[in-house]
Formats: structure tokens, C-alpha cells, sequence
């Protein structure tokens, strides 16, 4: 390994072309004088400039990587070197391609170990995803596996690589490359002797990639979450707690917040009118309040452009009391939810059922999920909106004690490592002297991440001073999310078992 002082990584120039055919060479040997011509550089740096990469060790050109774009649907996957180079003239470049497919990447031999070709690599990978480009293509030599050919199917030579029980100077290390396999090739490039005239075509694909990219009203990657800490005090009229609840929205939307955030039965003071009742027949007076709040919440959402969560209120369905809320879009769409889990409070002194139907809901941010209090205890149901698509689950929680927060917040805490999401929870606050059953309340809202370098060290994005009504006022950012899911220190959605459990949806009947 040569001593080196300074490394430096740009685009290749024709005043390079000595160099990167020395370094060529040097990397090429087995396969006798097979090296790019003068013209061949000069063409390339021609029709795309941007796309051949060279990385220099004290100034001298020591390895490249050399790449077209092309419109992959118009070859299968079976292609050869010569098809896809248009048999070296390079027609095949097409600048609105969506592929960016590698003809070459070489090191010189007295400078490996140092990680340059790594260098080289992220850098495709960068241009990949500034070009919007759907994902890098390659076709690998296996130039070990002629040592093995007897014994070893290419297949089978792969599978040992990948299982590092072999190890290929160039598979093993576009594998710790994040590529993946996509099949084995056979004649794709002629005369290659020492990969049996194998090749083994690999793929990474964009996790930013936009097919339709559009200049307007494009999905953020940074979503500003309001959430509302709610005193509960006396209300007398439905007015009053529409009063409330619209200087909430509004502060939030001050912030350009995405989203506002309620708590579940944060109308409950309304109750205290119906108190001389049964607490079942006092939380069905309340019920009648629900379409009046999602009508008035549509108009919220609109006029303040917010999606509002609307936390929960009791519904009243076919002769049932369900806990419902409203996803109330600010594009005048809404949504209605309900929450699965009844807890046997609930079942007890109110005779409420749970809801049947587990979705994801589209937004104008991207997918979410909305799961009510004792729902997010339940961990197989955030593990389902996750397999959906979900990005960010909120939480609008009611809790009387602190051990019953204590369940949420730390379910809450794992569903969003497990699932690789953010969650956001928000309870109410106070205590309601002349309601039955819902006299005190205990609660903290906070926003929770996942657990990796990209995240906050304790997986807690932010959180609201307990038991004080305030809002909270939180950013989360979606690409992390994507980072995550592809190159994580652990990649918990990719690292299941399916070939030992596997979790589904029930059809209900």
C-alpha cells in the first residue's frame, strides 16, 4: 500500500488520459492491453462529462469510474457489454434515461485498501440522486470465480460470496457497497476468462428518486408537527370549546405547522351537563357533538391550511359507541378513524366498541398512520401501518395516572424504533371535577424517533413540560427516515424473518 498524502476525487479531464491509462493497465493486467482509447475518453467526456469520476493520490490519477445514462426498459436483463455501449461508440447514452449505468470502475493495484473505490461509488451514488436518476446499474466480473468453475456454479459461487465463505476482489466489494444482485449473466463480456465470460448484474436503487417530479406542490422532506398539551376546564357551550380549540390551531399555524395535534376526548368538559345522568347515557349526549366538530374542524383546516388531527370523541353508529376522530385535510377532504382498542374502562362504564378497520391515511406530507391511546400499546398494529407505508403514527392519548402515561409513552417510544417512524403524542392535562370518570388527567406530549446516528441519542425528538397546557412545535424529517430504512446501523423492517412469522391483516366478514 502506497504512502500517500492528499487524495483528491473530481471529474475526469483529457488532460488525465496518460494517467487513467497507466492506472488502467496496472488494474487490467490479466486481461491484456484492454484499456480505453483516447477517443473513446474524448466521446465520454463528450455526451456526459458529469458522469466520468476519477480519484487522484498526490495528484496522480489512480482509479476512475466511468458511467452513461440510458433508458434500461429498452434492454432486458440479459444484455452484454457490447449492447449496452452500442459496441463502444456510446450512442445508447440517453440524457433523459433513468438509469446510470457503470461501464467501469479500477483501482490501481499499489493503492487498494485505502477505500477509494468507495469514494468513487458514493460519489455515483450522489450524482444518482441529483440526476433524479431510479437507480445504478452494473454488471460485475467475478474474476475468482474461474478458480472454482469446476466445482461451483456461478450461482452457488455468489451465494458463497455474499455469505463471505469466498471472497471476489470485485463482487465482495460492490456487496459492501449496498448493491444488491439482480441475476447472473452469461457471455456478457467477451474474452473475460477469469469470470468464465460470467457477470453478475447488480443494482442500487434511488430512495429519493421522484418520477414525476413536479415544480409545484411537491411532498416536503421536512414536516412541522403542532401539538396541543389541552387543559381540560369548564366549558358551557360547544362555541366556547370551538373558541379554545381555534386559538390552538391558530398558533400552530402561525408556525406553518403541517399537521395540529388534539387529544383524545378533549371535549369531554362538555359533558358536565349530562352529569345528573348514567355515565353510558352522559358519554352518548356527547356523541351528538361529533358531526358539528368535524364540520367545524373541516372549516379549521381550510381556513388556517393545516391538517388537523382531531383527537377522539364518542360516535354514536348503528345502535354502538365507537371512539372516533377526524382527519380533517387542508385541502377541505377528511377522514374518519376509530380506535380498535377499547380498554375495560371504557367497555365498563360506557359500553363502547372497537372499530374494524386498520388503514393508512394519504396526505399532502406523505403517508401516516393515527392510532387512538390504548391503540399504540398493541405493537402488531403500527407494525402493520408500517408494512403500508407509514411515516409518522400520531398518538392522541387520554391518561389519568402516571403509570397508565408511563404505558403510552414507552409503547409509543418502541413502536417508532421498531417501526423505523416518528410518533407524535399528545394527551390532556388538568383535572375536570364535574365529570364522572374523567375527574383528573396526567400527560406530556412529545415527538419520538428512531434510535440511530441520524436521530437524538435517546430517540425523544422533543417533549412538552408535563401536566402544563402548551403546544409543542417539532420538525421531522422524512429523508432520515429513508436513510434509515436502506442503511441503518440495524435495518429492522429489511431484517425480519419472514421465512419464520409473518404478520396480516384479517378479512372481516
Amino acid at each position: 500500500m502506497e504512502v500517500i498524502n492528499k487524495i483528491e476525487l473530481r471529474n475526469l479531464s483529457m488532460n488525465d488520459y496518460l494517467e487513467l491509462k497507466s492506472s488502467m493497465l496496472e488494474a487490467y493486467k490479466e486481461l491484456e492491453d484492454d484499456y480505453w482509447r483516447h477517443d473513446e475518453i474524448k466521446q465520454l467526456l463528450t455526451i456526459f462529462p458529469e458522469g466520468q469520476l476519477v480519484v487522484l493520490a498526490d495528484g496522480k490519477v489512480v482509479g476512475a469510474a466511468l458511467s452513461l445514462i440510458v433508458d434500461y426498459k429498452k434492454y432486458d436483463d440479459n444484455h452484454t457489454y457490447n449492447e449496452i455501449t452500442g459496441k463502444g461508440t456510446f450512442s445508447t447514452h440517453n440524457d433523459d434515461g433513468d438509469v446510470l449505468y457503470g461501464i467501469d470502475v479500477f483501482i490501481h493495484p499499489k493503492y487498494r485498501g485505502l477505500r477509494l473505490g468507495r469514494r468513487l461509488y458514493d460519489a455515483r451514488k450522489e450524482l444518482c440522486e441529483n440526476l433524479n436518476l431510479k437507480s445504478i446499474i452494473f454488471a460485475g466480473r467475478i474474476p475468482n470465480y474461474n478458480k472454482v468453475s469446476k466445482e461451483l456454479t456461478p450461482k452457488q459461487y455468489i451465494e458463497k460470496v455474499k455469505m463471505k465463505e469466498l471472497y471476489d476482489p470485485v463482487l465482495s466489494f460492490q456487496l459492501s457497497n449496498d448493491f444488491h444482485v439482480k441475476k447472473v449473466m452469461k457471455n456478457y463480456l467477451e474474452g473475460d476468462f477469469h469470470s468464465q465470460e460470467y457477470a453478475v448484474l447488480l443494482e442500487w436503487n434511488n430512495i429519493y428518486y421522484d418520477k414525476s417530479p413536479k415544480f409545484i406542490n411537491n411532498q416536503k422532506s421536512v414536516i412541522r408537527l403542532g401539538l396541543i398539551q389541552w387543559q381540560m376546564r369548564p366549558l358551557r357551550t360547544l362555541d366556547a370549546l370551538f373558541e379554545q380549540a381555534e386559538f390552538f390551531i391558530d398558533a400552530v399555524s402561525g408556525y406553518e405547522s403541517d399537521f395540529a395535534l388534539f387529544p383524545e376526548l378533549f371535549i369531554a368538559p362538555l359533558m358536565a351537563d349530562y352529569n345528573h345522568l348514567s355515565e353510558a347515557d352522559a358519554i352518548r349526549e356527547l356523541a351528538k357533538y361529533a358531526e358539528p366538530i368535524h364540520k367545524k374542524f373541516q372549516e379549521f383546516a381550510i381556513s388556517y391550511n393545516i391538517n388537523i388531527i382531531s383527537g377522539s370523541m364518542p360516535y354514536a353508529e348503528d345502535g354502538k359507541l365507537y371512539n372516533v376522530g377526524y382527519l380533517c385535510k387542508r385541502d377541505g377532504t377528511s377522514e374518519m378513524y376509530r380506535k380498535l382498542h377499547i380498554t375495560p374502562n371504557e367497555a365498563f362504564h360506557w359500553g363502547m366498541s372497537g372499530g374494524t378497520e386498520i388503514k393508512t391515511f394519504d396526505t399532502d406530507c406523505g403517508k401516516i398512520g393515527i392510532v387512538v391511546c390504548y391503540d399504540v400499546e398493541f405493537p402488531e398494529l403500527p407494525r402493520l401501518l408500517a408494512d403500508d407505508g407509514m411515516q409518522i403514527l400520531f398518538v392522541p392519548f387520554l391518561t389519568d395516572t402516571q403509570n397508565g402515561y408511563t404505558r403510552v409513552r414507552n409503547c409509543a417510544q418502541a413502536r417508532a424504533i421498531e417501526n423505523e417512524c416518528y410518533v407524535a403524542i399528545a394527551g390532556c392535562v388538568g383535572n375536570l371535577p364535574r365529570v364522572n370518570n374523567m375527574d383528573i388527567q396526567f400527560a406530556q406530549a412529545a415527538v419520538f424517533t428512531p434510535s440511530d446516528f441520524s436521530f437524538p441519542t435517546n430517540g425523544v425528538k422533543a417533549e412538552a413540560t408535563p401536566n402544563t397546557e402548551m403546544t409543542l412545535i417539532v420538525d421531522v424529517d422524512i429523508d432520515l427516515l429513508k436513510q434509515l430504512h436502506e442503511h441503518g446501523s440495524v435495518t429492522i423492517l429489511k431484517d425480519r424473518r419472514f421465512d419464520l412469522y409473518q404478520l396480516r391483516k384479517k378479512k372481516i366478514q
